[in-house]
């Protein structure tokens, strides 16, 4: 959420936040609310003081009563006073809650996706001297997956990788994290059971009603739990209500876990292949830094993930995210997206965003200035390390031979037992 001392000196640049996002706009009366709030503290406090002043004055009194009836006379008051408060804080806390991020100047204006800009292009898209096969192809002819049989028992949107592909999925998966833990990034094993709270301090949800979540997210019933969607959730609140030294930051943490979406609104799409599922496998990219390093911090995990990219020796571009794409809390953003043959199309595969001070003021994750002392909110920012099995479709669908087997990347040969390719005939 945004500092209310920056909305009120700064009110044309958050209504043009809202507009660029396309958000609601509730800046002029975020405001009208907050000058009440702050008439009614002034106005309780004083007859508060005067109400004591009273009290104070009827033991010595010679008539009592007129003191006494002014005194409940003003309690009342003080009372309806506190109720009003009450009142607007409540609006005024929802209302500041749906206020977007101030994206960056140099994020692309526009509605949706089809404003994104494409930033570079790494790698030309594959080219094959035999009719390539999609990712569920080469999945069936590689008995690789049982898609009909783990939708009877599972139901829809889930999976189940079998043999050589799963040995591939892990592998990815453990390459991934110990190339962050070699660039400094510690490595977490996150739970994916949290509180709903957990996921309304990141910042992906508007207004202060938790209930809105309710959509998106798996709710454990009779329980005060639900299921993350990423492990973003776990580390944005790990450091909640601390306040940091200036010398720990940044912090950067590699977390994986398992990943947990309804993908409400998502029907119909990508319902054919590894593309969307309610379960998912992640490693995330997160960082508490302070927010000058915050450009710089987002080019480090940025390239991270483009190293990745290649490692896995896939043709990608990056895309600088459009105001309307990027989402309520970014500053900025930029997928990365891989070349995906069967969908002559670049599709993504992480996403990487700047979030500012936006979620440390939900968690209260601050760190102590060395020169002054002063404390101040950190910044944070993260980024898709891999997504499974997502990752899987462009890696076997561009390493692919005639025969239906898949050359194995030479960075994952060594954690595949040393095997070149996987599948095909030999199956």
């Amino acid at each position: 959420m945004l500092d209310i001392r920056f909305i009120r000196e700064n009110p044309d640049t958050v209504k043009n936040a809202c507009k660029v996002k396309g958000f609601e706009d509730h800046v002029d009366e975020i405001l009208d609310l907050d000058t009440r709030v702050r008439e009614l503290k002034t106005i309780t406090q004083t007859k508060t003081a005067e109400k004591n002043k009273i009290t104070r004055e009827i033991p010595t009194a010679t008539d009592k009563a007129p003191l006494i009836a002014e005194s409940k006379k003003i309690g009342e008051e003080i009372a309806a006073d506190l109720a009003e408060l009450a009142e607007k804080e409540e609006k005024l806390n929802d209302l500041l809650h749906r206020v977007p991020q101030i994206p960056s100047p140099d994020a692309p204006i526009g509605a949706d996706d089809s404003d994104n800009v494409e930033v570079r292009r790494v790698g030309e898209p594959t080219k094959f001297d035999f009719t390539p096969r999609a990712q569920w192809d080469l999945l069936d002819m590689n008995n690789w997956w049982l898609p009909e049989k783990i939708g009877q028992i599972c139901g829809t949107r889930t999976y189940c990788l079998m043999g050589e592909a799963a040995e591939l999925q892990l592998a990815i998966e453990t390459y991934v994290i110990q190339k962050l833990i070699s660039k400094g990034f510690t490595f977490i094993e996150c739970p994916s059971i949290t509180k709903p709270q957990t996921i309304f301090d990141a910042g992906h949800f508007m207004g202060s009603d938790l209930s809105v979540m309710n959509n998106d997210v798996f709710m454990l019933t009779d329980t005060d739990r639900c299921l993350a969607g990423t492990a973003e959730i776990i580390l944005n609140s790990l450091h909640s209500d601390e306040i940091l030294p200036e010398n720990a930051l940044p912090i950067k943490y590699a977390g994986f876990s398992p990943c947990f979406r309804k993908e409400a609104g998502a029907a119909g799409r990508d319902t054919r292949g590894l593309a969307r599922f309610h379960q998912f496998n992640k490693v995330e990219q997160y960082i508490y830094c302070k927010p000058e390093q915050s450009d710089e911090m987002h080019e480090h995990i940025l390239n991270n993930l483009c190293e990745v990219m290649e490692d896995l020796e896939l043709p990608y571009r990056v895309i600088a995210n459009s105001t309307g794409d990027m989402g309520f809390n970014k500053v900025k953003m930029n997928d990365v997206e891989a070349w995906v043959p069967s969908e002559n199309a670049y599709k993504e595969l992480g996403s990487c965003s700047s979030i500012g001070t936006f979620q440390a003021r939900r968690t209260n994750t601050r760190y102590r200035e060395n020169a002054t002392g002063d404390v101040k909110f950190v910044a944070t920012l993260n980024n898709t390390g891999i997504a499974v099995p997502r990752a899987l479709v462009p890696v076997i669908e561009n390493h692919q031979n005639a025969d239906g087997s898949v050359n194995i990347p030479k960075k994952l040969q060594p954690l595949m037992g040393g095997r070149t390719k996987i599948g095909g005939k030999h199956q």
